[in-house]
């Protein structure tokens, strides 16, 4: 947990990452390597960073321009990998996921940043910091440790709907919206968010259809809500999707009605794609919108001294590229900014503990 001395705002926290404490960490005669990352591991690093997805990579960034020596953890598995593009991320709109890594790990060569293609199986807190276990046994420890890892979506379990996920089934209409705006959209969410969803999709289209999969639990303030903007409410269960590649032509609800739609909203359960936060000792968030993900400060701060938490994984920010790179650059300040103090905090020529 932070000490309130550590305490500053959100946007001082931005403007140290950006242009404060972290650009002046960066002498002109810094060492870079004009080599691609290190493979080769070392025993301990200043910080780890599991998880090579946005928010990882960002973190590794910000670490590696101020000094710091950097383990970056990746096992290749993405959330938004399904997806043709990265949308509304500012530069980067419509990149391929796969490209916008691609391009974050190049961006690592000058610094001390050393990437293991790999899964990180066990982390616990020791002292001076954190023991680090790799897949295959191999143990590396760290003075701070950035968990990047993620979250996995829990969908319904029609037959069709994984084939189409992150193409025509969808869980973010700021990320695919735009392609399918004006045209009929199906929505499948909890009874108590009907309406609040409605509100937010009718801002890319007015074709709206509810799905109950099953027996309606809509009440009946909601369902007379709905009926009066004209949303269509569709009761049953959802017996299959049928797709044409990657586009949603229909969706077959039990009694043997077809409806044909060009795009299916979901809002599904998130888990952690990893549990080392909890086996740290972190808690996750119980109820609401964001169940599921790790409790943590806006700077990507838990309650585990000297463990934080960033992207999608976190409650921190929202569930977007944009916001994972934000959250792991204040995340990374954050780090950075512990690792000075306690370095000031040493006696006048005494050791600095580096990775």
């Amino acid at each position: 947990m932070r000490t309130k001395e550590n305490v500053i705002t959100r946007r001082e926290a931005i403007v140290t990452a950006s242009a404060g404490v972290l650009a002046a960490a960066v002498p002109a005669t810094a060492a870079a390597s004009e080599e691609a990352p290190m493979t080769e591991l070392k025993d301990r690093y200043e910080v780890i960073v599991v998880g090579g997805g946005p928010a990882g990579l960002s973190a590794a960034l910000v670490l590696g321009r101020a000094c710091r020596s950097v383990l970056l953890c990746d096992s290749g598995k993405g959330r938004n990998a399904p997806a043709e593009g990265v949308h509304g991320f500012l530069g980067q709109d419509g990149t391929p996921p796969s490209e916008l890594r691609r391009v974050g790990r190049e961006q690592l060569r000058p610094y001390d940043v050393t990437m293991h293609d790999g899964k990180v199986v066990d982390a616990r807190k020791a002292e001076g910091g954190f023991d680090v276990v790799l897949e295959g046994g191999r143990t590396v420890s760290c003075r701070k440790l950035i968990l990047a890892t993620g979250v996995t979506d829990v969908l319904p379990e029609s037959p069709g709907l994984r084939e189409l996920w992150g193409k025509s089934v969808i869980h973010c209409p700021y990320c695919h919206g735009w392609e399918f705006r004006g045209r009929r959209w199906a929505f499948l969410v909890p009874a108590d968010t009907v309406v609040e969803t409605a509100t937010l999709l009718s801002g890319w289209t007015t074709k709206l259809t509810l799905l109950t999969n099953g027996p309606s639990e809509v009440s009946a303030e909601h369902r007379a809500w709905l009926e009066g903007r004209a949303v269509e409410i569709v009761e049953g269960r959802i017996e299959r999707l049928e797709g044409d590649g990657d586009e949603l032509k229909a969706i077959h609800v039990e009694g043997g009605r077809r409806l044909d739609r060009d795009v299916l909203f979901v809002h599904g359960r998130l888990r952690q794609a990893s549990d080392l936060a909890v086996r740290l000792g972190c808690s996750l968030v119980d109820t609401g919108p964001k169940a599921g993900v790790v409790k943590a400060d806006p700077f990507g701060a838990t309650e585990v001294e000297g463990l934080y938490v960033a992207g999608d994984a976190s409650e921190s920010g929202v569930p977007s590229v944009a916001s994972a790179v934000a959250e792991g650059a204040v995340a990374a300040a954050f780090a950075c900014r512990a690792i000075f103090t306690e370095d000031a905090r040493r006696p006048p020529g005494g050791p600095v503990r580096r990775g």
